[in-house]
């Protein structure tokens, strides 16, 4: 008897992408208080920021997998799109003096998670080799 475990990476891809907004969205509060309460640092602790770098990775390979298992053939594009511009937006943000605005990453971290929830929703296969036809 073989047990079929599916793991349906449109869910994980927006879950991941729905964290990955909060989590953004948090850091300005929690780390605000951080910053009345020590004056020596103000900016947010290594490890709090390589959160990012795992929300990125489990994206990654949710976008990998439901490009992979989509019926449309727009969302493989839009899917990459959305990651490659979150990446870029977190890359910048830590590494360079850049400093854009926020919204720019819940803006490609929201596009990421809602294109994910229409595949999830509409855009799903319903045999196991339906996507072998869509290049």
């Amino acid at each position: 008897m073989e047990i079929k475990l599916k793991i349906n990476s449109d869910l994980i891809g927006a879950s991941a992408s729905t964290l990955c907004t909060i989590h953004c969205l948090a850091t300005p509060f929690l780390f605000l208080a951080s910053t009345c309460t020590k004056t020596c640092c103000s900016g947010a602790p290594t490890w709090w920021l390589w959160i990012d770098y795992a929300f990125l990775l489990i994206s990654f390979f949710a976008v990998y997998r439901s490009t992979k298992t989509t019926t449309k053939s727009w969302i493989k594009p839009t899917l990459w799109l959305a990651w490659t511009a979150l990446f870029a937006f977190i890359f910048l943000e830590q590494n360079t003096e850049l400093h854009l605005s926020n919204y720019y990453k819940y803006t490609a971290a929201s596009l990421l998670a809602i294109v994910h929830i229409y595949n999830l929703k509409y855009c799903q296969c319903k045999t196991d080799n339906c996507c072998t036809n869509h290049g």
